[in-house]
C-alpha cells in the first residue's frame, strides 16, 4: 500500500491522520509539487494528492480514503455519525471555506478580492457555525471526535497561521479550543515528521 502525499496539504493531512488512528500500514512517499513522480501520475492523471495505490485499487480523493480507512478501523467510532449532516459539514469547508481561505491566504492571486471581505465571509459561512457547534458540544456533531473533526481541522488550522493575531482577536474561544486540541494531539503530531521527498 502506498500514499503519495505532501506534509503542508490539508488534504493529505486529514487522509494521513485517518490511517494512523485505523492502524494502516502504507509507504510514504513525499512528492514535490514542482517535480511531481511520474508513477503517481500514471495512476492518477489529475496530480494532486493524497493518492493512496493499493494494487489495482486507487483512491485519489482525500474524503474517500478517509472513509476506506474507517470501514477497515474504526476503534472509537469515528464514523458513527449522520451522514447528511456529515456531508453538509465536509461540503462547506471543501467548498466556499477553502475559496476563502485561499483569498484570504493569497491575497496577491486575487487583487480584485479584499483580505478583510474573504475574512468577514469565513467567519459567517464557516467559522461561527462552528463557534455555535462546538460551545453546545465538545465537537462538531457532539461530544465524541469524529472523522467530520479530522477532515474540517487541517482547513482551520492553515487559516488560523495567515495571520496568528488577527485569528487570536475572532470572537471564536470554543472553535480555538477546539483547534488547540488537534494541534497539541498525539494523532496530528504522529503524522507531521518530515520525510525526504520520494524519487521515481
Amino acid at each position: 500500500m502506498i500514499l503519495y502525499s505532501y506534509r503542508r496539504c490539508p488534504y493529505a493531512m486529514r487522509a494521513r491522520m485517518t490511517l494512523k488512528y485505523a492502524n494502516i500500514e502504507f509507504e510514504h512517499r513525499e512528492i514535490e509539487l514542482r517535480n511531481k513522480p511520474q508513477s503517481m501520475l500514471l495512476v492518477s492523471p489529475k496530480g494532486t494528492v493524497p493518492v493512496l495505490c493499493m494494487g489495482d485499487e486507487v483512491l485519489d480523493q482525500s474524503v474517500d480514503i478517509m472513509r476506506w480507512a474507517i470501514d477497515q478501523s474504526d476503534p472509537a467510532g469515528w464514523g458513527n455519525v449522520d451522514d447528511a449532516i456529515a456531508q453538509a459539514w465536509i461540503e462547506k469547508n471543501d467548498g466556499p471555506f477553502k475559496a476563502l481561505l485561499d483569498q484570504y491566504k493569497y491575497p496577491n492571486r486575487f487583487p480584485e478580492l479584499n483580505q478583510e471581505a474573504a475574512l468577514e465571509q469565513a467567519l459567517q459561512i464557516m467559522l461561527l457555525p462552528m463557534e455555535q457547534s462546538l460551545q453546545a458540544t465538545e465537537y462538531l456533531l457532539g461530544d465524541q471526535m469524529t472523522w467530520v473533526d479530522i477532515a474540517i481541522f487541517p482547513f482551520v488550522r492553515q487559516f488560523s497561521m495567515v495571520d496568528v493575531n488577527q485569528f487570536e482577536q475572532l470572537p471564536i474561544p470554543a472553535t480555538k479550543r477546539w483547534l488547540a486540541q488537534h494541534l497539541e494531539s498525539e494523532l496530528f503530531n504522529s503524522v507531521m515528521h518530515k520525510h525526504p521527498v520520494w524519487r521515481d
